[in-house]
């Protein structure tokens, strides 16, 4: 938690300050209160009192008590600005943190935990700051000042609160040793259920395909019964708190006016009315010691939750990344769109098998080069590593003669017009998604918008919306089909001008005149980018300059579509499952 907080600002350092000050203020009120209560007793049970002196005490009464009440707003106000605004940037430190993971970093986690660490986490420290800046100050001062102002006053009646206070730990330590284990629990079933939730609702379709909303309901109730049984739990626990202290407090003050009513009994005549003023004045106090023990004990309540929340949140935060900017982020070089690999080898974090082994190949300025093999021979594997989304296990890749990781990841990713495997879309319009992002050039024109849209084939459905261009796209691209989803992202790679189009299995949702039309209408864009595509169909890059052809992530040919047909009888097997035998014998 300590760690945590150490992030807090020099500006919210400076409101705690003054909180310290004001809730300091608002204590010394709170226990002025009782003296002026036991002077009233006084003044009203001595004979010949002035009345004067009675309104007198208790006007300095009611200041006493509307100061009090406008310092705990006033702390109550700054608390909850420096919760508020100290958990602004931390779920900003955490999103931009994710942003920088690599997809390894990303993996270990999960999305539905990231999300969780990213709200309910940072919830439970925003809690913990706005009501624990109060209580961390506010209770130990309140304690030890009323323990002195009360030493002495009675043995019998210290005897009494010392021992109430007692029973006090007790009960608090016996309910978090229950409880604390099923705080960290409850964070981790938030995590399971968002996890289901996500799943189902991304895989909606399927679900109602396969007639199985049944097993999906299960599968909620299952992991949302498991949650509410868990917080249902701790609630319980908690409820007999409030109970056990108000039976304590009402014991207190019970057995502080049975132990008084002895006292004065037993006393003189002149010590009567000093015994009962001490008394009601004892009483206060003792309340206000009783009550400072309570807020420490809810503190101890809330502080286990808010601590595995932070331990959880400094997890994401203190990891380290794995994927590191380099130095170059204006290379001086005349190479443009040059990409080469040296006996590159791939293995996944914690593997023992290599998903690519000893990969060279050479991608000259404005060719095209396609990769083919069967499933799982590591295709979009090899491109990602382009990219940085992974970094070679071995070997070395290099982008315009300097190797990638040399390259600011900026940099780098200027250089690259990403089209992936799974289009994604954003919630907004056609517009925002085709000139997404940071183009590396400045920003992206209406005309480039358009020229991007029609190169990509996506005009004619584009201009067909409602709004055209400002059309809506809901989340994921929900509202538009697979193959326009496709269109949309590979316009959005068209639009940056790219000095290297990574296609990864990008043509797989259009029809083949629409691959056709697409990849002549990149051939004629004129910004002679090398293109590097991943495909499954022989149709899509049988023109290609250059084929290479992966089996279990080795290279078993690299050559033109007429050439590897003859040579290689990976790519022949490939091609016959596809081709006619007039096709295959016409080459």
């Amino acid at each position: 938690m300590i760690k945590i907080l150490k992030r807090l600002s020099g500006f919210e350092w400076l409101l705690i300050g003054i909180s310290i000050i004001f809730i300091a203020s608002g204590v010394w009120l709170d226990l002025e209160l009782p003296g002026y209560m036991a002077e009233i007793t006084r003044l009203v049970q001595t004979p010949g009192s002035s009345l004067t002196l009675v309104w007198r005490a208790g006007f300095f009464m009611l200041l006493c008590a509307l100061g009090s009440v406008a310092t705990a707003v006033v702390v109550g106000l700054l608390a909850s600005r420096v919760a508020a605004s100290f958990s602004m940037r931390l779920r900003a430190s955490l999103f931009d943190k994710v942003l920088s993971f690599s997809m390894q970093e990303v993996n270990g986690f999960s999305t539905a935990s990231l999300i969780t660490r990213s709200t309910n986490d940072v919830n439970q420290i925003r809690m913990l700051i706005g009501m624990g800046l109060q209580v961390v100050v506010r209770a130990p001062l309140l304690a030890v000042w009323a323990i002195t102002k009360i030493a002495g006053k009675s043995t019998q009646w210290t005897s009494a609160t010392a021992v109430t206070v007692l029973m006090l730990i007790v009960v608090a330590t016996i309910i978090m040793t229950v409880a604390v284990p099923r705080f960290r629990r409850i964070q981790i079933l938030t995590d399971n259920l968002n996890r289901v939730t996500r799943e189902n609702l991304t895989g909606l379709r399927v679900v109602r395909a396969y007639n199985a909303e049944g097993f999906a309901e299960a599968k909620f109730a299952s992991a949302n019964k498991e949650l509410t049984d868990t917080n249902l739990f701790v609630s319980r626990i908690m409820a007999v708190i409030g109970p056990a202290m108000s039976l304590m407090m009402g014991g207190l003050t019970l057995a502080i006016y049975w132990l008084g009513a002895s006292l004065i009994n037993a006393a003189g005549m002149m010590d009567k009315l000093p015994l009962f003023s001490d008394m009601v004045v004892f009483s206060s106090y003792a309340m206000q010691v009783v009550m400072a023990f309570m807020m420490m004990t809810m503190l101890f309540i809330i502080l286990p939750r808010a601590s595995v929340s932070a331990k959880r949140v400094n997890e994401v935060l203190g990891t380290e990344t794995t994927i590191l900017d380099g130095a170059v982020s204006e290379p001086a070089t005349s190479l443009r769109g040059h990409v080469e690999f040296r006996n590159v080898s791939f293995k996944y974090p914690g593997a023992d098998e290599y998903v690519l082994k000893d990969i060279n190949f050479t991608a000259e300025p404005g060719q095209t080069v396609a990769f083919i093999g069967s499933t799982g021979s590591g295709k979009s594997t090899l491109i990602n590593l382009i990219a940085r989304f992974h970094d070679a296990t071995e070997g070395e890749i290099l982008v315009d003669g300097i190797s990638v990781k040399d390259y600011t990841l900026k940099a780098l990713r200027d250089k690259l017009g990403y089209v992936p495997q799974k289009a994604v879309l954003f919630s907004g319009t056609v517009r925002s998604n085709i000139a997404f992002g940071d183009s590396g050039h400045g920003s992206i024109s209406e005309d480039e918008i358009k020229t991007a849209a029609k190169v990509a084939q996506a005009d004619e459905f584009v201009e067909r919306m409602e709004g055209g261009y400002d059309g809506n796209i809901a989340q994921g691209g929900a509202n538009v089909s697979g193959g326009q989803k496709q269109r949309l992202a590979i316009a959005r790679a068209v639009a940056r001008r790219p000095e290297i189009f990574i296609f990864d299995d990008s043509f797989s949702a259009l029809d083949y005149r629409t691959d056709r039309k697409l990849r002549e209408a990149l051939r004629q864009t004129g910004y002679d980018s090398t293109k590097l595509m991943v495909a499954q169909r022989i149709g899509t890059i049988r023109d290609a300059d250059r084929i290479i052809v992966l089996e279990q992530g080795r290279v078993v040919g690299a050559d033109t579509h007429h050439n590897l047909l003859k040579t290689c009888e990976v790519y022949r097997e490939i091609a016959s499952s596809q081709m006619s035998k007039e096709e295959l014998a016409h080459g």
